[in-house]
């Protein structure tokens, strides 16, 4: 059963990862034909073609390699001007980078049809060029917004309860922790309170010291306050209630923000006050939240991804290093295709978590990847979506410039002569996603170790 739910968990990502790049391109694809851009082909995937149908003028299929896909629109390279060298011969004897360009507009000139002359990509207005090409990453953030609005709307997000979910036999100190990483009982360690009053995981505390439990936040302040006061606590077990006495013992805790999290000195070690405890954890269940909470939850990971691909090459080091060396692997680091699958057939395996849970984290995965090839399509290179917005935008700079000094109009700006820099990316991209998914493979990131 585990091996069913492992393969179920990668085919759910694995579809919709596919799912998003054909929608993607579909991004692209529809504001081509509505701004009348004859688009000759819309493929899923690299390579040779294994399936393609025609529908009009343009060619639909799948490729063998599903890596990405493209829309192939006429026009992409305006011809060369005469400032260029004109034809494509004497172009063709004055290095290889001029030939790369040279051949790059020969195959553009070779796909024109008669009646084309006005349906050429580079002849639309910038705006329209820069709607085509973000259309494919609003795409990915549409999706990872629905994926997001599903998750915490549909599913909800963890949120602690009053039921417990562990009892602690004992109270070892905060700092005998830090220091030794000892959390198992000594026999100096005093027993917690909660052992003590009968507490066990699964019961629900509905009562302390006289006052109804609405909240695990709530209830948590009120032991804090309590240390070395007996009070009563009430609490449900199997539908019978339970009543005790417990008397918090006063501790040194670290310091919750609002989030529940740690709170940290400027040296990076937690926040500590002298605070009542009486050893307990609260269970967390799936809290359906307002729609008012998807997109701030949206905008953090926006910021956590962006914050991963403004220091890639540092990023993409560190895996290197983790691939080849007993280094540990950054959780937070950037992971394949690969990795993705393996995480979700992991989470789709652990059959102590609820089905829903599980459910919920591959969602989560989805709109996660989603958010990330919003960011990473972004990036002003070729052959990325951002380049082709960065080109554009070069091009209306420049003859807003020619324009204000009432110069000749410079022309289109030729995206053929940065060829040799999209080929160099596109190698790039290819030996990071090569070693992404060779780390992924000897050394995957682990979220549940």
């Amino acid at each position: 059963m585990t091996i069913v739910l492992f393969i179920a968990g990668v085919l759910f990502v694995a579809v919709g990862i596919a799912a998003s790049i054909a929608l993607h391109e579909v991004g692209h694809l529809v504001p081509a034909k509505l701004f009348r851009v004859r688009v000759t082909q819309y493929m899923i995937g690299f390579g040779p073609t294994i399936f393609s149908r025609r529908k009009g003028e343009t060619e639909y299929g799948v490729k063998a390699l599903p890596l990405g896909g493209y829309v192939s629109m006429v026009g992409m390279f305006p011809p060369a001007n005469k400032a260029d060298g004109g034809a494509t011969v004497r172009q063709s004897s004055t290095g290889m980078f001029q030939q790369l360009a040279a051949d790059a507009r020969q195959a553009a000139a070779e796909q024109l049809q008669p009646g084309d002359e006005f349906r050429v990509f580079y002849k639309l207005p910038i705006w329209k060029r820069i709607v085509i090409m973000l259309g494919g990453p609003l795409m990915n953030l549409l999706i990872g917004i629905i994926m997001f609005a599903v998750l915490i709307m549909g599913f909800g997000s963890a949120q602690a309860t009053t039921r417990v979910s562990e009892v602690y036999q004992c109270v070892v100190a905060a700092d005998q922790q830090q220091e030794t990483g000892q959390t198992d009982c000594g026999p100096a360690d005093p027993a917690a309170p909660a052992f003590e009053a009968g507490l066990q995981p699964g019961d629900r505390i509905v009562a302390f010291d006289g006052r109804e439990v609405t909240s695990w936040s709530e209830l948590s302040s009120w032991i804090r306050d309590a240390a070395g006061q007996e009070v009563p606590i009430t609490y449900v077990r199997d539908g019978e209630t339970i009543n005790e006495t417990i008397e918090p013992l006063l501790t040194e805790r670290p310091v919750p923000d609002v989030d529940g999290r740690a709170m940290l000195n400027d040296d990076g070690t937690p926040v500590m006050q002298e605070v009542g405890f009486i050893g307990v954890g609260s269970q967390q269940e799936l809290v359906p939240q307002p729609a008012s909470e998807v997109m701030p939850a949206v905008g953090e990971s926006l910021v956590r991804v962006t914050g991963v691909v403004l220091n890639l090459p540092q990023r993409v080091a560190q895996v290197a290093e983790a691939a080849f060396s007993d280094a540990p692997r950054d959780p937070n680091g950037p992971i394949s295709v690969v990795g993705v699958g393996r995480i979700a057939g992991e989470v789709s395996a652990m059959e102590e978590i609820p089905l829903e849970a599980r459910a919920a984290t591959l969602v989560g995965l989805v709109g996660g990847v989603n958010l990330a090839l919003f960011v990473f399509n972004l990036i002003p290179l070729l052959p990325l979506d951002g380049g082709h917005v960065a080109g554009a935008l070069w091009e209306g700079l420049r003859r807003g410039v020619a324009k204000l000094f009432k110069r000749p109009d410079p022309g289109p700006f030729d995206m053929a002569k940065l060829l040799p820099v999209t080929y160099a990316v596109a190698i790039l991209l290819m030996g990071m996603g090569a070693l992404l998914i060779y780390a992924d493979i000897v050394k995957p990131v682990d979220l549940f170790g």
